[in-house]
């Protein structure tokens, strides 16, 4: 090389020394690629060499650029081999640490855990029935008047249809597997399954739940709710939305709050869709639809043998499994149905 050629062999052998050295004093992958980021990366002195070739006379490029490819060519080939080496050997050393005697017998049997479904239901109930309220249950094969008629569902309601509920046959027995649990709550206003039927009645009904949805990410043909209501004298929407107020806080954290957006349900009137606020939600706090409400109509409490001109009240309803969702952001539904033990064990009995 001339000496107006910013290249010297000598520079180009010391950077390929420096790079060999580093990468055979690598002990893991994760410190070669460091090495590699150093001796080879666009920082490093074989790549500012190469920054040089403009500089380097003409007659001398082709003869100066053969030196580089040549020395690029070592410093890959002996990062590549090294690679090989470290990863085998730590492939090896992982192989030896997870090392599982199938024969052996287990030392212990694992306690196994409730289902965070059951679990979380039960304490959706402790809440209920730290406000003073009572927990009710009522059959999930329902006949179509409670899970209907009472309801004031028209007989053309679309919820009536095969497509959307399960009936069972025969047809003229009016037999339904319920598609919410307001039955319930009918069944509660009756005087059925309560240890005291008597007005002021403070319900919360939580329970399974069918409708002929497709199993997907979001849905589910078998799924929990729960619903509540409240029958006393001057209860207004400010109590319905103070009960759900500190119901949303006990299940998403003191930050969470809720707002109420006007809608349509047949069974109560005025009507709201629910969203509840979550600040600690993943990817950022929002708004998320968790359930309906609203003040009871006067027809169902008449339907009921309670006199509205007497009475008011507000219920309202929200899927179990949505909440389980929304707490720790759970994106498939399915996982919540599918029997793994793993997703299970991941609460540890607890959520």
């Amino acid at each position: 090389m001339s000496d107006s050629n910013p290249i010297s062999s000598e520079a180009v052998d010391a950077a390929v020394a420096a790079a060999l050295a580093a990468f055979a004093a690598a002990d893991s992958v994760a410190d070669l690629k460091r090495a590699r980021a150093e001796h080879a990366g666009e920082a490093s002195a074989i790549a500012q060499l190469n920054a040089l070739m403009r500089q380097v006379p003409k007659d001398e490029k082709a003869a100066t650029g053969k030196l580089m490819g040549q020395a690029r060519g070592r410093v890959e080939g002996a990062y590549r081999g090294r690679e090989t080496e470290l990863a085998a050997a730590e492939a090896r050393a992982r192989l030896v640490a997870e090392t599982v005697d199938v024969t052996a017998a287990p030392m212990r049997r694992r306690a196994g855990t409730r289902h965070p479904l059951a679990q979380l239901q039960d304490d959706i109930a402790d809440v209920f029935v730290g406000m003073g309220w009572e927990v009710a249950e009522g059959p999930e094969l329902e006949h179509e008047w409670f899970n209907f008629d009472a309801l004031g569902f028209d007989p053309d309601h679309p919820a009536r249809a095969m497509q959307d509920t399960f009936f069972v046959e025969p047809a003229d027995r009016h037999l339904v597997l319920r598609t919410h649990t307001s039955p319930v709550q009918i069944r509660a206003l009756l005087g059925e399954q309560l240890t005291d039927p008597t007005l002021p009645l403070y319900v919360v009904a939580p329970g399974r739940v069918y409708r002929t949805d497709e199993l997907d990410a979001t849905h589910t043909p078998v799924f929990h709710q729960v619903e509540g209501i409240a029958i006393d004298r001057g209860l207004t929407m400010a109590h319905l939305r103070g009960t759900l107020e500190h119901f949303a806080r006990q299940m998403f954290g003191e930050g969470a709050e809720i707002r109420l957006r006007p809608n349509f349900f047949p069974f109560t009137e005025p009507s709201a869709e629910m969203d509840v606020w979550q600040p600690h939600a993943k990817g950022g706090a929002r708004w998320v639809e968790w359930g309906g409400c609203g003040m009871v109509d006067p027809n169902v409490l008449a339907a009921a043998g309670v006199d509205p001109e007497v009475y008011q009240g507000f219920a309202f309803g929200m899927g179990i499994e949505r909440t389980l969702q929304f707490r720790h952001d759970l994106s498939d539904m399915r996982d919540m149905v599918e029997g793994d033990v793993r997703f299970n064990s991941q609460f540890g009995g607890l959520v």
